[in-house]
């Protein structure tokens, strides 16, 4: 081997690298909307922020409604929506399509509670009372669904709109008399205050959580997006398997107690869906319902609102390449 040669092997191998680098960063930044820190505790816990080929920048939102109006404005590419808040989305005109969906499965994942001590022993006994829940949120839907499964309307019932972080106060404090909302609160409320369990949302909703996308976000960072939601599919997978270690990371955000936390990552179990005309349909179901209670003006095809190309396999991520 002449002298050249391990110099020309250190060229290509120099040039291999830094058309790598130089392609990494040709990807635009992805901007995730990010609901109280949970996609990105859940990424960094679990590993998937390592050895990513592009920036990915986080804005922090509130609640869903902020969130999918940040969306719907395009200042972010991709956020997580329960049914009810991606279908008011979609309902305010935002160019999104949901691009990957987390099933969640677990007893208490949504639920319409009451203080310990009440006296109402079903749903048929909410008419007249007065119902704390976020407006537009998935608590809105379970207790419009349980309402109407009772044979009762939202005419029977009297809504207090509410954030979460106020909505437990007016329980404890009688001004309300059950809130319909979802974990963690579930979780706080029936282990801090005793509150019963009225009814449970697991056979009444999807329990779905839908990454959507933009549609400029699709077209313009595809490459970012098939590699974001596979790491976010990824995560969800490790947190069935590390209940304890998800649970001391949600800890140190929200302020919630550790216990709280392991105690809805250990009865809870999240696996990705595939876009399919059965999830488009039961959308479509809640879209409906929202338009017969005129929360919605409109009638809305939520079948737009998908994308199935993104139903492509996606092979894991190795551990040599973290």
């Amino acid at each position: 081997m002449s002298f050249t040669q391990p110099f020309k092997y250190l060229l290509i191998a120099t040039s291999l690298t830094f058309g790598a680098v130089s392609h990494a960063a040709d990807l635009q930044p992805l901007l995730v909307a990010n609901q109280k820190s949970t996609i990105k505790v859940l990424l960094e816990v679990s590993g998937e922020l390592k050895n990513v080929p592009y920036q990915i920048q986080f804005s922090e939102f509130p609640a869903a409604a902020p969130l999918g109006e940040a969306l719907n404005a395009g200042a972010v590419d991709i956020g997580a929506l329960g049914d009810a808040p991606y279908v008011f989305a979609l309902g305010a005109g935002a160019p999104l399509k949901v691009v990957s969906i987390i099933h969640a499965e677990g007893r208490n994942t949504t639920a319409i509670l009451v203080p310990k001590d009440s006296p109402i022993k079903d749903v048929s006994g909410l008419k007249g009372k007065r119902i704390v829940t976020t407006r537009g949120s998935i608590g809105h839907y379970l207790a419009i669904k349980a309402l109407r499964g009772a044979g009762l309307s939202t005419q029977d019932v009297q809504f207090v709109f509410l954030l979460p972080s106020e909505s437990r106060l007016v329980l404890d404090n009688g001004t309300a008399d059950a809130w319909s909302t979802w974990d963690p609160y579930t979780t706080v409320v029936t282990s801090q205050s005793q509150a019963k369990i009225l009814v449970s949302g697991s056979n009444l909703l999807s329990n779905h959580l839908y990454l959507a996308a933009t549609d400029k976000a699709i077209v313009d960072k595809r490459q970012q997006l098939d590699d974001f939601v596979a790491r976010v599919d990824r995560a969800y997978r490790w947190s069935n398997e590390h209940p304890n270690e998800y649970a001391a990371a949600q800890a140190k955000i929200t302020g919630l107690p550790l216990a709280v936390h392991v105690a809805v990552a250990k009865a809870t179990h999240m696996q990705p869906v595939v876009i399919d005309d059965t999830v488009v349909s039961g959308l479509q179901a809640t879209a409906d319902i929202y338009q017969e209670e005129g929360l919605l003006t409109r009638h809305i095809d939520v079948s737009q609102g998908f994308d199935k190309s993104f139903n492509t396999k996606r092979p894991p991520l190795t551990q040599a390449s973290r």
